[in-house]
């Protein structure tokens, strides 16, 4: 078994040799054709520097003191920097020159104290921990950039934690085992199955990473295709789309729904005055205030120029008037002034809620900017309802009829939050007219 094992290191030299330089200037390659992953262009490097460290391992014995061992080893270190580097950069993250480079310090270092300079088994407790440490610093990078959904990220988090922890196993074999079982320890059979699981994961984690880097570019051109690019918040095209898919599921359960039309008075003013740049901030205000005073259930989405428009689930035409209401009310105190110019901002808005099961997104919205209209018309920087008049007093009876028994310690409204109720006697009191 040694021997047969024994005859195989070579092989497994040269074939680490061929494959790690063939997977690094695949993953080069694959930085070439798309450049905004620069931790490809990383990766891709640290493969090669790894082929370079294993061509010198081939050419000495792995266990002694000469010097293309001792360059090898610090290379191989290096490698392994570069590979947790590049997935820093890849969420994002800044590289940290000294920590990429420690591993290789730390052990050139140590090769100057006596004692270890002339003991194999310290030198190997000093690889193997170097090597696990930067891979489960890499494993946990990839876990902090979870926010990002990527399905390949799971199944390069478990193995880089497994190889790791292979490369843990000598440190206790050395410490807790007598010293004359150490030679049989690591004899060149055991070196061989640490080389071909090395082999294995070097393969895995290249066809990993560019997985990864796949679904990195796909979510990003997913976004673009969804998301409003000033404002971070979604375009027309996905407000429609997730709006009609929200608004059929809640019809099916036979849930009330309603949506909200806003529109920044005198906006074209506000960009005639004080110049282009404060009225995009204006709009990323009014955008960051609406999500923030919105439930994590409702989505915003801008329409275009200064329109914007919301879609609430379970939510009543008098509960979609009190986030409406709440949203103006935190807008108008927040735009007051804008980057050191006195804007005065302000925002009138429609509120529309499905009647039947047959009410769609563009009929829903169609009556919401009615709404809006009237609101503009009526002096702006208000809320106005759609519907007929009698459903408006049904829905203020109703609503006021609600907040006095929640005053009261009754059961308060589902759709409202406690620290609305004020709000919803104070709206139902304004008797809010309707559009006309």
């Amino acid at each position: 078994m040694g021997d047969s094992m024994s005859l195989d290191v070579p092989t497994l030299f040269i074939v680490s040799i061929f494959v790690t330089t063939i997977l690094g200037l695949f993953l080069l390659f694959a930085w070439v054709q798309d450049r905004s992953i620069r931790a490809l262009a990383w990766w891709g490097v640290a493969y090669l520097i790894g082929g370079l460290a294993v061509a010198l391992f081939s050419v000495h014995d792995l266990y002694s003191d000469s010097i293309l061992v001792v360059i090898a080893n610090a290379l191989l270190f290096v490698a392994c920097g570069v590979i947790w580097s590049g997935a820093r950069l890849f969420h994002g993250r800044e590289v940290l020159p000294l920590s990429m480079f420690a591993g290789a310090n730390v052990w050139l270092f140590a090769l100057l104290i006596p004692g270890i300079a002339e003991s194999a088994f310290a030198r190997i407790i000093i690889s193997s921990a170097t090597i696990s440490t930067y891979t489960l610093l890499t494993a946990y990078e990839l876990w902090c950039g979870r926010k990002e959904r990527l399905v390949s990220r799971w199944p390069a988090m478990i193995v880089l934690v497994l190889h790791g922890i292979v490369f843990l196993t000598p440190i206790p074999i050395i410490i807790w085992l007598p010293p004359d079982h150490h030679l049989s320890a690591f004899s060149t059979s055991w070196f061989a199955i640490f080389a071909l699981e090395t082999l294995i994961y070097a393969i895995a984690t290249a066809f990993i990473i560019l997985a990864m880097a796949k679904e990195h570019t796909e979510l990003i051109h997913k976004t673009a295709a969804t998301i409003d690019p000033l404002t971070s918040i979604f375009n027309r095209r996905a407000l429609m789309d997730t709006g009609r898919r929200i608004l059929r599921r809640q019809m099916w359960d036979k849930q009330p729904a309603a949506v909200l039309m806003f529109d920044l008075d005198f906006f074209k003013k506000i960009n005639d005055r004080f110049g282009h740049a404060i009225g995009d901030r204006a709009l990323q205000i009014f955008a960051e205030t609406a999500s923030a005073n919105l439930r994590a259930t409702d989505i915003i989405g801008r329409l275009g120029g200064e329109e914007f428009a919301a879609v609430l689930p379970a939510t009543t035409l008098m509960a979609a008037a009190i986030a409406a209401e709440r949203v103006r009310t935190a807008f108008e105190k927040v735009a007051i002034e804008i980057e050191g110019y006195p804007v005065v901002g302000t925002v009138s808005i429609g509120a529309a809620a499905a009647s039947d099961l047959n009410t769609d997104i563009d009929a829903l919205l169609a009556q919401a900017d009615k709404a809006l209209y009237a609101a503009k018309r009526g002096g702006r920087n208000r809320v106005v309802l759609s519907g007929s008049a009698e459903e408006q007093i049904a829905s203020v009876v109703a609503s006021q009829k609600t907040a006095t028994a929640a005053e009261e310690g009754l059961f308060p409204h589902p759709s409202l939050a406690p620290t609305d109720l004020v709000l919803a006697i104070s709206l139902a009191r304004a008797q809010i007219k309707p559009a006309s």
